[in-house]
Order: structure tokens, then C-alpha cells, then sequence
């Protein structure tokens, strides 16, 4: 469920953006401070009801507070819609890999260029379609025979896959220049509110703490299992997945691209480290080269990969693009099953349920296949709107009583058992890092005409499109929590 490609693809260019080592600080802080608490609370949350967000939430403080779970829900689907369209691309560039398409691209123009001139066609919508389609199918085979068999061959092949690219990445000539720039802290990005912000939002949308992901597969886990255990594995394998990434690409990068740079064997050392780290930053004059943020996976890796065709040929494109594709829909069966646990609670048969979450994937994926703008809105959007959920699955705890919750819901069979300090944590920590850098966001961005519902990404279209979410749910929500609350529970644990 955590590792995707928030790690390989996502991970990596928010450390390059934000300025290297200094990032580590916040993010290493938020991991403990923020993503692990919130899968304890979801572990407790879905052991406990043995129902997804709306019916787990609604079960536990109420049925008038079922939208706070329907939000959590909502952000999670909304992400499925356009991150289906990144796992599309993953699939076009395997198939483009293997095929040898992508072995004309030699250098970040080329790289630009077969990027637009794939996201400006039709293809998009097509490698939508099968990624949606794939995600659906492993989850219509069931939880067992589907998505654990499913993983079970996915991460291994994954990690291994990892480990040969760091092996290959570190042993490049000047890839040691990579790792200056990944573990040398720039303090003064610490006072920059952007820092944090992106901090928390790579670390919720990593971990994928906040979605409803481990909510929903908590429901089919034995009283016995240690959920503390699991939330520390989970988040600091994610973490460990995202530093491989990392030591991946920038160092790669750092190798490889200032000799494709104007006069690039003409610059000094430094002049070089200064225009790589430009490059990488998507900075003037390259910005150009970041369509949608996703520069440094889909229109330099391959010119990167294909400088080192001489001893390995394409296979090692392959294999990164492998990874990147098992990474993406090893993720999306977890939101394709959140969305289908839903409409599960509320009554309708499994089958049916994932037939009408995959329909729905797809064609509110469309906007976000065919428009880089729009793509663009929703990462910043409902990326930032896992710190409001976040936020609910703690009222949620707060509201049952969160010592309660600790007892009943966590501590439960064999194993850790969690102290008094988690309700101060869950009490108290979590709503203050929320006010704070939400509080931090809007001073910062004051008369930066913040108010916008319409632009790209600022506190305005957030404000709109949460707000919008929250009344709708607020509306539907006697009818929703009844059926999630109440519906009988058909095809669920007896099923699976």
C-alpha cells in the first residue's frame, strides 16, 4: 500500500525542488510526529469496525459524523483518479522501454519532446484505461487471491530491482556530486513554510497515512497482529524505499547531465554542480523541462539511462521502468479497494462494486489524461487535502476518547503496547502541526492572489474544491452513514 510511486517517482523531485539535505530534517520529524500516529489510528479504526472510512468513522463517534470518514474517502478516490494516470504512464514507458522507442532519446530535448508528444495525444487515455483496468482486476480476484498473491511477487521483485539500480547509480563517475547535494543541508530552507508543507504532504501521501488505505485493509487483519509493529515497518520501510529511490536518481542525474549541457566540458566543477542542481529544479532557463512535476522520472531518466547504453544496453531502462510500474499499481489495488469497501458497506456485492469503482476511475480520470494543467491542480489539491484528513481521523479519535481509543482499539491481543504519550500525540500534537502550517501557508501566501478557486495551486482552489467536497458530504450524509453504518455486510470477511 505505501510503497509507490510517491517514493520513486514523487519523492525525488520534491527533495531536488525544495534544495536537498535540510528537507530530510522535516520529513525524518513528520514520519513520527504525524504519519505513524495516523496509521495506528487507522489500524484501531479498521480492526475495530470491520468497515471502510464512512461506516468505520460512523460506527465509532456517530452516524452524523460519517463525512468526516466520507472526506477521508473522497481525497483518496480523487487521488485514484489522476494517480491512475501516472501508473498509465509507467505503463507507456515500459512498453517503450522494451520495445526500444525509447532508446532514440539521448538527451533532455528528446526526452521533452517524446513526454509532450505523448501527453498531448490520445495515448494517455488508453494507458488510463489499462491501468485502472489492471488495478480493478487484481482486486475482483479478492483480497487473498488477489491482492496479497498480487504483492507477494510485486514488492520482492521491486526491492531487488532497487537495490541493482543503487549499485549501478553509485558506481557512475560523479555520482559522489549527487550525494553532496542530497545530504548537505541548506539551513535556510528550514524558514521557508514550503519546506514543511511539502514535508508533510510527501510524507502523508507516501506512507499513505491519512488516505483510508490501511483503514480499509485493516478490515481483514487478526485481532492478534501488532499493529504497532506494523505502522513502524510500514513507515519506515516507505521512508527506506524513498531514500533508494533518491540515491537512485539524483546521483544519476548529478553523473550524467552536465555533459549534455551547453559548453557543459567547458564549465568548471562548480559551474557544473550549480547548472545540475538548476537542471534538476526545473529552474530558469530549464522550467520548461518539469511539465506537471515530472521532469526528472519522464524526460530525464531515459536520456540519463541511455548514456549508460554501452554496458548495459536498454535492460537497465527496463528495470527501472519495472519498478516504477509494480511500484504504481501496488498502490492503486489499495485505492481501488478503499473506494470498493465503501459501496461494500453500504451493501452491494463486491463484483458490482468494483465494476462501478472502475468506470468511475476511469472517466473522472479523463480530465487529468488529457490536460497537464488539470493533472497538476489535483496532485496539489488533494495532496495537501491528506493534512485535513489527517486531521478528521484525529477528531474522529478525540471525539471517541482517545485513551478509549488507545485500550480498546490498539492495544488489543499480543505484542507493544502504547503509553499514555500517544493521546498527547493524538490529542494535542497532530491539531497543532495542522493549525500551524496551515496558519504558516496563508500568511506566507497573503496577497498573492491566494483567493483564487481557479488557479493551479494556491490556498484558494484547496479552499474551493474542499469546500465543495465537505457541503456535498455534509448533505448526503443521513442516507450514506445509514447504509454504511447499518448495510449488511455481504462478500466481506466471510468472502475473502
Amino acid at each position: 500500500m505505501a510503497v509507490g510511486t510517491g517514493n520513486i517517482w514523487r519523492f525525488p523531485r520534491i527533495i531536488a525542488k525544495v534544495g536537498g539535505g535540510a528537507f530530510i530534517i522535516p520529513w525524518l520529524l513528520f514520519l513520527f510526529l504525524w504519519s505513524i500516529p495516523l496509521l495506528l489510528l487507522e489500524f484501531g479504526l479498521g480492526r475495530g469496525t470491520r468497515k471502510g472510512c464512512i461506516g468505520a468513522v460512523g460506527t465509532l463517534i456517530g452516524e452524523k459524523f460519517a463525512w468526516l470518514g466520507g472526506f477521508v474517502a473522497l481525497c483518496s478516490t480523487a487521488i485514484m483518479f489522476y494517480y491512475s494516470v501516472v501508473t498509465g504512464w509507467c505503463l507507456k514507458y515500459l512498453f517503450a522501454s522494451i520495445s526500444g522507442a525509447l532508446g532514440e532519446v539521448t538527451s533532455a530535448d528528446q526526452g521533452l519532446n517524446y513526454f509532450v508528444q505523448f501527453s498531448s495525444s490520445w495515448e494517455p487515455l488508453l494507458f488510463h484505461m489499462l491501468a485502472i483496468g489492471i488495478g480493478a482486476l487484481i482486486v475482483w480476484r479478492g483480497v487473498a487471491g488477489g491482492i496479497e498473491r498480487a504483492n507477494k511477487i510485486i514488492i520482492p521483485s521491486l526491492l531487488i530491482i532497487l537495490l541493482i539500480s543503487l549499485w549501478r547509480a553509485l558506481t557512475l563517475p560523479g555520482a559522489e556530486r549527487g550525494l553532496e547535494f542530497l545530504f548537505t543541508p541548506h539551513w535556510e530552507t528550514l524558514l521557508d513554510y514550503r519546506t514543511w508543507l511539502e514535508a508533510l504532504t510527501q510524507s502523508a501521501w507516501s506512507v499513505g497515512a491519512g488516505w483510508g488505505l490501511l483503514l480499509t485493509y485493516a478490515v481483514y487483519m487478526k485481532k492478534r497482529e501488532d499493529v504497532t509493529v506494523n505502522s513502524l515497518v510500514i513507515g519506515m520501510g516507505d521512508y527506506s524505499a524513498s531514500l533508494l529511490a533518491a540515491l537512485i536518481i539524483i546521483p544519476t542525474a548529478f553523473a550524467l547531465i552536465p555533459a549534455a549541457l551547453p559548453g557543459g566540458v567547458d564549465m568548471t566543477a562548480v559551474q557544473q554542480y550549480e547548472e545540475t542542481i538548476r537542471v534538476i529544479q526545473a529552474a530558469p532557463p530549464y522550467e520548461h523541462y518539469n511539465p506537471a512535476s515530472t521532469g526528472l522520472t519522464f524526460v530525464f531518466i531515459p536520456a540519463l539511462l541511455n548514456s549508460i547504453q554501452a554496458e548495459f544496453g536498454i535492460v537497465f531502462m527496463v528495470i527501472f521502468f519495472l519498478a516504477l510500474t509494480m511500484a504504481a499499481v501496488s498502490s492503486l489495488i489499495a485505492m481501488v479497494e478503499l473506494a470498493t469497501r465503501i459501496l461494500m458497506d453500504a451493501g452491494m456485492p463486491r463484483k458490482r462494486a468494483i465494476l462501478i469503482v472502475g468506470s468511475a476511475g476511469f472517466l473522472f480520470g479523463i480530465p487529468s489524461a488529457l490536460n497537464m494543467g488539470f493533472f497538476e491542480n489535483q496532485d496539489w489539491v488533494w495532496g495537501v487535502g491528506l493534512i485535513v484528513s489527517g486531521l478528521f481521523l484525529s477528531i474522529t479519535a478525540i471525539k471517541y476518547g482517545v485513551d478509549r481509543f488507545r485500550r480498546e482499539l490498539i492495544n488489543v491481543g499480543p505484542g507493544i503496547k502504547l503509553g499514555r504519550w500517544f493521546n498527547l500525540l493524538i490529542a494535542v500534537v497532530l491539531p497543532l502541526e495542522f493549525l500551524a502550517l496551515i496558519a504558516w501557508w496563508f500568511y506566507q501566501t497573503a496577497g498573492e492572489d491566494w483567493w483564487n478557486p481557479f488557479a493551479v495551486a494556491n490556498p484558494g482552489t484547496c479552499l474551493f474544491q474542499w469546500g465543495v467536497a465537505i457541503i456535498f458530504l455534509i448533505i448526503v450524509n443521513r442516507p450514506l452513514a445509514r447504509r454504511s453504518v447499518r448495510g449488511e455486510m455481504l462478500s466481506g470477511i466471510e468472502e475473502e
